[in-house]
This record gives C-alpha cells, structure tokens and sequence, in this order.
C-alpha cells in the first residue's frame, strides 16, 4: 500500500504551525532527492517566501525541515540555490579523478592490435605502439606509441577493450654417442640454433602433425616448419630447408636426447653443412628452455591443442613459409635480457629490451659478416618494411583461420555439408 502525502491544502502561516504543533512522527518518507527538492521549490513559491519577515520565514523553515527531514543547514542552502537560480536541481556528482590521456578509440587499437598479435606482454606490445607510430607512420598511435608497459594492462581491464577484445608426445630417449652433451656457447653470435618438435595432439589412434621449431639463442629469429611424421622421409627435407630459411650462417645445432635428432641421418647432415651438434646435459632442465618456452609463447598459442591430421602438414608448412616466419623475425618484438652480477656473484636479470629478431641482428656489431652469401641487409629491409606489424598480424591470422576453417570442414559430418555448388 502506497500513501501519498498532499500538502497543498496548507496555504496560511496559521495552518504551519498547527503541523508543527501536531505529532513530530509526520514527515515525508520514501520520496527522491529531486522530488524533495520540487516541494520545497512548490512551498518557497506558494508562501512567497523572500517577502515574508523575518519570523516568518523562521516558520516556514521549521516547517520545510519537519517534512523533508533535512538538515537545518541543508534546507538553507538550498533556499539560497532557489533565491539564485530560481530552480533547486540536483547537482552532478563531484568526484576527484586524473584526466584521462587515453581515448576510447585508443583502447580500440590497442584491443585490435592484441587481437592480431595474440595479446603479448606489455613490454612487447609497447615496442609494437611504439614502432607502428615512428617507423610506419601510423597517427593513430601517436599517443599510444607513448604509454608505459604497466598502463597498457590498465587499458586491457577497461570495459571497452573487454568487449572488442577476442598433446605432446613423450621424447623416446635413446643412447646413441651422436652430439656432444654440453650446452652451446655462442659468445654474443648469431647462428647458434635450439631446436625442439611439438605434436598436435592424437585422436583415436591416429597422430597428429609436428611442428620443427628451430630459434637462435642470441636474436631469438625462429623458423617453423611442419611435417607429416618425424622420420627420416620427412624430416630431413623439413630440416634443409629450415636451415637454409635463416639468413646468416648457422654454427651450431642444439636439442634435447629425442631420437628423432639424435641419430646418424642428421649427424651427417649437419656434418655437410660443418655445424655443430650438441645435446642437452642430464639433470639440466634448462640447457633447452628457450626453444621449449616458444613452443608453448608461440606455437601452442596460434596453433592450439587440438588435433590436426598429418595430411594437412604441407598446407601448414606453406603458412609458416609465407605468413608466420616472416612475421616472427620482423613485426614481433622479443624480451631480451640485461644480465647483472652483484657483489656476492649472483646473476640477476631483467627484461628492459625488447626488439623485433630482425633489429636484434642490425643492432650487432659487424652483423654483416654473419649474413649468408647473396644476403643483405637492403634486401632484408624490403621484407621488414613491407608491411606494418599490423598488417603483417592480420594476413596471418587471416591465412591461418581459413586453414582452420578448412580442417574444420574435412571434420564435419557428411550431413552438415552443402553440396557442391549448393
């Protein structure tokens, strides 16, 4: 049940103090700040308030504090916000806050450029702002390309982001006296290469594809390829032209005990090519952490989990070629470390660095000397400033979605599918 007080049967000064006289519990309950503010307004203008004398309007005030259960100094003031504006209206909240430097559409780019590149760490995504702005001349990034690592994952907790914002098989160990088990030194050259395998998954019975994933120590260039299986048919074709999609000379050959490295076929192999072979040591989980920590920031991320057939290895190959080495080495950034030693002899390091592998290789001294003949830094630059990082993200996420979609299809029920021309 609802009770509607009226007062508007009160017009005398008389009749106000018989209320003011009567029971204290008679007040208004439950109303808004603002319909409040409206019978007051109603009341000063009904009682002409600012001609009455002073006891008067003493009266009127008592009154005014009875019903709405105001403050004396509350209904004061705002009987001075009528006399002055001629109207009570509740005001917008007042509340302290920094200004804000970053606009929504901001928060858009920055969800569009997560979007492309698979959400790196802060750090990387900075250089990412940074260079869209300076090197490909983006405006839009020009405020962007100024933001703090910290405060670009304050923008990722924003709501306009949230909303634009979208197994392994186990290495068969083997004794087999191949490689030296040592880990590889390479004194700050490039050409020192981890290499790991990483399988998509079985599904009854039947294996999936494997991933090469081969990363040098120093620049951290990567090159993918993809195989049927890892035998020797298809790994050492996989393997040659692996090594030879690297653009300066390789030196150095390191991988974990797996037999499908750790055999004759491969030793000679890299015997040709005067690389060495090396091994990771017992009890040193670390000797391929590198290598192992891309498998799961690069290839598990754009790649999945999920079960891929062995008969779709040469299509996701011909993407690694096209789309996703070119845009490992040149568009996305890497951590690289500052290595500090205190006075007790302990190593600390930290991640202030971070650089595309390409400018990794143009920041070393004399990097020319370690390219491979026919191989320049001119040529290089063509492929680097072929495309934005953007841009180079989005073709290839574009060109792995419709391998994925094609997957997708070859695994659907014969019923879901059209007919052809259909």
């Amino acid at each position: 049940m609802t009770i509607t007080m009226d007062d508007s049967k009160i017009t005398t000064l008389e009749q106000i103090q018989a209320v003011l006289n009567g029971p204290p519990g008679i007040a208004f309950k439950g109303l808004r700040s603002d319909e409040l503010y409206r019978w007051i307004h109603t009341v000063l203008k009904r009682f002409g308030y600012f001609t009455l004398p002073r006891k008067s309007k003493g009266l009127v005030l008592s009154y005014l504090r009875r019903l709405s259960g105001f403050s004396r100094a509350q209904v004061t003031r705002l009987i001075a916000r009528d006399l002055h504006d001629g109207v009570i209206a509740l005001k917008p909240g007042r509340r302290n806050r920094f200004p804000s430097t970053y606009t929504a559409a901001d928060k858009e780019l920055l969800a569009q450029t997560d979007n492309a590149h698979e959400r790196l760490s802060g750090p990387a995504t900075r250089k990412i702002l940074q260079r869209q702005f300076t090197l490909f001349g983006d405006i839009r990034f020009q405020r962007l390309s100024k933001i703090s690592s910290a405060h670009i994952y304050n923008l990722r907790a924003s709501r306009l982001y949230r909303r634009c914002a979208l197994t392994v098989a186990k290495t068969k160990s083997v004794n087999v006296s191949i490689g030296i088990r040592r880990k590889p030194e390479p004194n700050v050259r490039p050409g020192f290469i981890r290499v790991d395998t990483v399988h998509q998954g079985d599904l009854n019975g039947k294996k999936g594809v494997y991933h090469i994933n081969m990363v040098d120590e120093v620049l951290q260039w990567e090159i993918v390829v993809c195989v049927e299986n890892i035998s020797e048919t298809f790994l050492l074709p996989a393997l040659t032209t692996a090594l030879d999609a690297f653009p300066f000379k390789i030196l150095g050959f390191h991988s974990d005990n797996g037999g499908e490295f750790i055999n004759a076929v491969i030793a000679k192999l890299l015997n040709k090519l005067l690389i060495e072979q090396t091994k990771s040591r017992s009890c040193r989980t670390n000797d391929n952490a590198l290598v192992e920590g891309k498998n799961a920031g690069v290839i598990r991320k754009h790649m999945g989990h999920w079960h891929i057939p062995q008969k779709h290895a040469p299509t996701i190959n011909a993407f690694y070629q096209d789309h996703f080495n070119p845009y490992l080495n040149f568009h996305r950034p890497c951590g690289f470390a500052t290595v500090t030693v205190d006075l007790k002899g302990r190593r600390r390091k930290s991640y202030k660095t971070y650089q595309t592998p390409y400018e990794r290789l143009k920041s070393i001294p004399g990097a020319h000397a370690f390219l491979r003949a026919g191989t320049t830094f001119q040529i290089l630059d063509v492929i680097a400033s072929r495309l934005t990082d953007n841009e180079a993200a989005a073709r290839m996420q574009n060109a792995r979605d419709k391998i994925f979609k094609t997957i997708a299809w070859a695994w659907a029920p014969a019923h879901t599918k059209k007919p052809e021309g259909g």
